[in-house]
């Protein structure tokens, strides 16, 4: 073991004793789990690959690249792990079909990650986009199997603090076999303060352009009308995972344009579901109709104006109902969600000018012609009007948007043949 990892596990250990309080605040048994990691079953057998995700939106990251591994090394296990609640049900609803096993991660402590990789015993670890801990990766570097960043990306406000803390992370970037990002310039900030060789770090592209992305057939699309209580003669506006700041935004934009087009419904779907009743609220104050979408009862379709999306896993494909879209936590200093969703859909994507967790798909998305930056509350209501007025403009922005997302497909491949050269020339 190198002097780093005792360095790191001699000053992290102790912060043992002091997270025990909090994981008895989620449930005993749950927090021991994290802390000890005595996982029961039969374990895998040796020699598959271990594809860890952060939380919900690195564990849906993960799917396609998952399913390609299934696909592409049937013989091999595959073992997903994630890191939080949420994370680990989408893991379990998503890949618990097809993969080994789907596990919890462990707190970062040397006896439950040694315990955790003794269970498994990979050939090759997998990390999708963050979530990295020095520990778990010395003690796989140390056991001679290689760590892989896939989708890497590296925001401005993440570059700088690498730049901060150049000399403290070097050592556990060195423990990466390939650091493989999804852009230029995320390669560019992660080799500028020189924590990983140019050798081991590479642009391949992200690998959420490549999930299938399955058209709305007339039947869905009716399905999906009915649990909104639409009619099907609207028009409707989505903006999903929206903050707060950017709600009261929308309904105002909202209320605006109804007036010259009546027939304009607008869908919220918070970034946290929770919130939905105080939206509720916000929009009886404005004077405007609304509901929750899992609100009991049939509902008057043609009276409510807003829906209010309380669900959870329903946004990507209540997209496809959209003529326009907005992604939120753009307007929000928050940095942005994912522009893909609505894009493969044929739909115009707006945005708002903080997009640093998606900057170069930002940037790429509007020189397409398939996406509209906005300022502010006057230039979202003057883009939205613009697209609804104008239905072959808004038409060919859909199609631009979709030209983009299969455009941009491929990233997939690189990273499997990435994977599958490390895992042939790790140790057995």
């Amino acid at each position: 073991m190198r002097a780093f990892d005792l360095f790191y596990h001699f000053c992290w250990t102790p912060a043992s004793a002091a997270m025990l309080p909090f994981c008895r605040m989620e449930g005993r048994a749950k927090g021991l789990h994290r802390l000890i990691w005595e996982e029961s079953g039969r374990p895998p057998r040796p020699g598959g690959v271990w594809l860890h995700a952060l939380s919900v939106g690195e564990v849906m990251s993960a799917v396609p690249l998952s399913q390609a591994l299934r696909r592409v090394f049937p013989d091999r296990p595959l073992v997903v792990s994630a890191s939080t609640e949420k994370g680990l049900a989408l893991a379990r609803a998503e890949m618990g079909g097809f993969a080994d096993r789907v596990l919890s991660m462990p707190f970062d402590f040397w006896w439950s990650v040694r315990r955790m990789v003794d269970f498994i015993h990979p050939s090759v670890f997998v990390l999708v986009e963050t979530d990295i801990w020095p520990g778990i990766l010395g003690f796989l570097r140390a056991r001679g199997i290689p760590p892989l960043l896939v989708n890497g990306r590296v925001s401005p406000r993440t570059a700088l603090g690498y730049r901060r803390a150049a000399p403290l992370l070097r050592p556990v970037f060195d423990c990466f076999r390939l650091c493989l990002m999804q852009t230029e310039r995320d390669r560019r900030r992660l080799l500028a303060p020189g924590l990983v060789d140019p050798e081991r770090c590479e642009a391949v592209g992200n690998i959420k352009f490549d999930r299938e992305w399955p058209p709305m057939d007339t039947e869905e699309r009716m399905g999906w009308l009915r649990r909104l209580r639409l009619s099907g003669e609207e028009t409707v506006w989505v903006a999903g995972s929206t903050h707060p700041g950017e709600e009261a935004v929308l309904m105002d934009v909202y209320r605006e344009i109804r007036r010259c087009l009546p027939s304009l419904r607008l869908v919220i779907a918070p970034r946290d579901i929770t919130r939905a009743e105080e939206l509720a609220a916000m929009a009886r104050d404005k004077g405007l109709p609304a509901f929750l979408r899992s609100a009991p009862g049939p509902g008057a379709a043609r009276e409510a104006g807003i829906v209010l999306l309380d669900t959870v896993g329903e946004l990507g494909r209540v997209y496809g109902l959209a003529a326009v879209a907005f992604v939120g936590g753009s307007l929000a200093p928050v940095g942005g969600h994912n522009l893909l969703e609505p894009a493969a859909f044929a739909c115009p994507v707006l945005f708002g000018p903080c997009t640093h967790n998606f900057e170069d798909m930002a940037e790429a998305l509007c020189e397409a012609g398939g996406g509209v930056r906005v300022q502010d509350r006057a230039s979202l209501g003057a883009a939205v009007s613009a697209l609804l007025s104008d239905e072959d403009h808004r038409r060919g922005a859909g199609a631009a948007a979709r030209g983009f997302v299969m455009a941009n497909q491929g990233a997939l491949d690189r990273i499997i043949e990435r994977i599958g050269r490390c895992a042939a020339e790790a140790a057995p």
